[in-house]
């Protein structure tokens, strides 16, 4: 009688949209058109309604359109080189807008670097000839100082688009930019070459192609290490923001509006309150990158962890909780999925994601002869310009002079790598491998590590004077300021990312102290440090064009060593010394990479990949 009646007053009621079938029971049996049965759930009838969720996240997308609105008019201004200003307004007042101008550049070459690590790593990693061009080029790329590039930038940018900031605007981002890919780049690549063996033959046997491998596959396994990369290259980044913005290259100087090139006119005016007050908004842009954005994003990521068993303590974000209970991101995530299947439809025409298992060998043999001709033909012809215009301008003895300032680099290089591993590796183990430490470690972490050393520089210098201490010392300490922070961050990223498994193993078999650091810890986290160490080794040099050099007011300090070297030389538009440094400064990062590095990267691989 319960049924019945319930199915009358259903019937009743939702006329349109139910109807009722009698059974042989005599029961009344109710169905939704087109659905599979049974009741529908109330939520199913309840009309969308307008919750505070969506009125703030609606108010905080809105706020950003009007920003950069506002702020468009202003990177297409007049711009000419001749008269535009070397320095910025040191008024306190100016400071948001300089902020929200610094953060825009961080934000569009961080955009630019993600793209660029996708189509990179990629190449790196699914073609082997290009491998073999690809990774000495990027060690190349790693080790050319943003000063190197600005020299050769800066004009050409300004010449793409004459009469407009738009050119300073484009050769700032691009300077950022070359801050934060590399290292984007080379924790991407690990993450596709280390892949294990059974997802590449899933992807074969379910025919992916090459365009749903990268989305269901290469991009969700590497997400991790390209948040944790990408949070500290977003980091780094803020060291070489004075540089990036207060541009001084071929005897001149412009200045880019921005919280950078705030603090460069406050430190060249010898004014250390308004040093203290760019510090102090750093440290509130830092906090405010980190809560809002890098801090959901780490967060994000942890749905691509692969493990049997899960954290019980995972990363936690208000602002991602704040997101996912919001309708918004499905509203505007809803259109855009009819391009994605066409997407997937169009890309087909690239082929399948799988390689043949067999290759005639002489058809490889000879394919591996034309490339590597082709290759050595275009390094020498290269190479042999760049003798040539060397020689007729400084000579070639200028080679031995750089490659002498080099060994002094290289020394303080080394001595910051072994005081870096010995300092941070424990600590960064000690974070990682504690959810509830990482939760309030990794903003303080984060903070440290993005705030730019250089702000710190006039202090350090004051403190150099005062006490009598010779930058060919100081300089080691300054690099590492910059520098540090690579290890530390992949060695945290490598403690969280082991399996709570294999944890759990390690603890009911009882593997405590030194067996459990050399068992398991040291083998699980080595990949991650091998990531780091080579890349905090390219930022200590990229470091020493700054930390070689310290101008503050009336003080000028300059250490022994190939940064000072190419510093001096770019300031002064030297191209001939420029190509000496940063040819020179290139020989030793790939030799070290080559004859270190990569051989620990080979290790990792074969033996200590989870």
């Amino acid at each position: 009688m319960r049924g019945r009646t319930s199915g009358r007053t259903c019937d009743r009621n939702l006329r349109p949209d139910l109807g009722g079938k009698q059974a042989s029971s005599g029961r009344t049996v109710v169905r939704v058109a087109g659905g599979s049965g049974g009741f529908p759930s109330r939520s199913v009838w309840r009309r969308p309604e307008l919750r505070w969720v969506d009125v703030l996240v609606a108010a905080a997308l809105v706020a950003g359109l009007y920003g950069l609105l506002r702020l468009a008019p202003s990177l297409n201004a007049p711009f000419l080189p001749d008269q535009a200003p070397a320095t910025v307004s040191t008024d306190p007042s100016n400071l948001p807008f300089y902020a929200v101008r610094s953060l825009l550049r961080m934000f569009v070459a961080l955009i630019a670097s993600v793209l660029f690590t996708f189509l990179y790593a990629s190449a790196a990693a699914r073609m082997r000839r290009a491998e073999k061009v690809l990774l000495p080029i990027l060690d190349i790329l790693q080790s050319v100082p943003i000063l190197g590039f600005l020299s050769i930038t800066v004009t050409a940018f300004i010449n793409l688009f004459p009469g407009s900031t738009l050119g300073l605007e484009c050769a700032s981002i691009f300077a950022i930019f070359t801050s934060m890919a590399w290292n984007m780049t080379f924790a991407f690549y690990y993450s596709l070459v280390s892949q294990p063996r059974e997802l590449d033959e899933a992807a074969r046997v379910m025919r992916l192609t090459k365009w749903q491998r990268f989305w269901r596959l290469d991009m969700p396994s590497g997400m991790i290490p390209l948040v944790w990369n990408g949070m500290m290259s977003f980091g780094g980044a803020w060291f070489f923001l004075a540089a990036s913005e207060s541009i001084s290259v071929l005897n001149h100087r412009y200045a880019l509006p921005g919280i950078g090139s705030y603090a460069a006119t406050a430190i060249g005016d010898g004014d250390l309150d308004q040093v203290g007050i760019a510090i102090g908004v750093m440290v509130v842009m830092v906090i405010g990158v980190n809560v809002l954005f890098w801090r959901p994003m780490t967060a994000w990521s942890e749905r691509f962890r692969v493990e049997e068993s899960e954290s019980a303590d995972r990363p936690r974000s208000v602002v991602l909780d704040l997101l996912r209970r919001s309708s918004l991101p499905e509203l505007a995530a809803r259109p855009l999925r009819p391009l994605g299947l066409a997407l997937d439809r169009g890309m087909r025409v690239f082929g399948l994601a799988e390689h043949p298992l067999a290759r005639p060998a002489t058809r490889e043999r000879t394919g591996d002869v034309f490339f590597a001709g082709a290759v050595t033909v275009v390094v020498v012809f290269g190479a042999w310009k760049a003798f040539d215009y060397v020689h007729t301008t400084v000579g070639l003895g200028e080679f031995g002079h750089a490659f002498a300032l080099g060994a002094a680099t290289f020394a303080r290089v080394l001595v910051l790598l072994v005081a870096a591993t010995a300092a941070w590796v424990p600590v960064g183990v000690w974070i990682g491998m504690n959810p509830k430490v990482t939760r309030f470690a990794q903003p303080v972490v984060q903070v440290l590590a993005s705030f730019p050393a250089n702000f710190l520089f006039p202090f350090a210098t004051a403190a150099f004077v005062a006490l009598g201490i010779s930058l060919n010392l100081g300089s080691v300490l300054l690099m590492a300021l910059g520098a540090q922070w690579y290890i530390l961050f992949n060695v945290i990223a490598g403690a969280s990312a082991i399996p709570s498994d294999l944890r759990e193993a390690m603890t009911g078999f009882q593997v405590r102290g030194r067996l459990r650091w050399r068992a398991f810890i040291l083998p699980a986290i080595f990949p991650y440090y091998v990531t780091g160490g080579i890349t905090a080794a390219g930022g200590a040099w990229n470091a020493s064009i700054v930390a070689e050099v310290v101008d503050y007011g009336s003080h000028h300090l300059s250490a022994t060593g190939l940064g000072s070297y190419i510093a001096d030389a770019t300031g002064t538009g030297t191209f001939p010394k420029i190509l000496v440094g940063v040819s020179v400064m290139s020989v030793y990062v790939v030799a070290l990479n080559r004859l270190l590095w990569r051989r620990l990267y080979r290790l990792s691989e074969t033996r200590y990949a989870l």
